[in-house]
Order: C-alpha cells, then structure tokens, then sequence
C-alpha cells in the first residue's frame, strides 16, 4: 500500500556519499524536525532522470529552500557507488542529498516501488516527489506513465510550497 498524506515517513537506513566515502543515513536524521523535499528516480545516470528531473532540483535549490525546506533529497534504487558518482558528475555535492537504496526497501516501505524488469532493471522507484514535514508526508506527487516529470518536477514542488 503507498503512503498517504498524514503518514510517517517509515524508518529505514539508506546510504549517502561523503568525503570519506558512503555514510549510512537514517530516515529520523534526514526527516525530522524540518521540512524536507525528497524526490524518487527510476535510476542514476538515466536520460529523463538526468537531463530533465535532477537539474530542476539543482536549479530551482535557492528558491525551494527560500520555502523554508532544509533539505533536498533525490533517492534511487541504486548502489552507493552510482549515487556517488552522478552527485559527482550532476554538481550536487551541497545542495541535494543523494540517497542510496540499494536493494529497494525503502521505496518498498513506501510503497513506490516499480517492477522495471521487462526493461532489464529490476525494481526501482516510481518518479515521486514529496515534501515531508518532520517526518510526516504532506504532499505527495506520483508520476503514472513515464516521460517528462510533471507533477514531480521541481516547478510543481516550488509551486506547491
């Protein structure tokens, strides 16, 4: 069952890159006590998540955070190393928090979980994105038929702030 508005966020332990390589981060730590945008992608270095989904969060940071959100995160169903490497090759390192979940469980806790297998991926993450306040979900935007992100877009986010 996906999660729905006036949930809390599941608790989880995902991985993020770091100057002394991959870190683990729990859900309490990146959710709690401030308002948080987290936006999920079906993979790291894939062209509508790169070309069209990451840049608006890299674009519009100033403005989101203008909002009063403390953080802005991107989560993939990918290994820490791919996460690392496209925070790397995006220009992120400081303005989004590149989440790792590497096996899927946590898009499985929240029920935005995709079966990409007939694409050769293997379970990912549905295009979301979400703005969470200390822990709770209070918005919730998911993208049905893939292509350009709408609704999950950082303009949709900004304008919902």
């Amino acid at each position: 069952m996906t999660i729905s508005i006036g949930d809390r966020i599941p608790s989880a332990t995902l991985k993020t890159p770091s100057p002394d390589g991959p870190r683990n981060i729990s859900t309490d730590e990146i959710f709690s006590g401030r308002k948080v945008v987290l936006f999920g992608v079906p993979g790291a270095f894939t062209p509508t998540c790169s070309m069209n989904h990451l840049p608006g969060f890299l674009d519009q940071n100033e403005a989101i955070r203008a909002k009063g959100v403390g953080e802005i995160a991107v989560l993939a169903v990918n290994d820490h190393h791919v996460m690392a490497a496209w925070e790397k090759a995006t220009g992120g390192q400081g303005k989004i928090l590149y989440l790792a979940d590497g096996n899927g469980d946590f898009v499985k806790a929240l029920g935005l979980d995709v079966d990409l297998s007939v694409a050769g991926l293997g379970t990912r993450s549905k295009r979301f994105a979400a703005i969470v306040e200390d822990g709770v979900l209070t918005l919730l935007n998911v993208e049905e038929a893939p292509g350009q992100p709408t609704g999950s877009s950082a303009e949709a986010i900004l304008a919902a702030l």
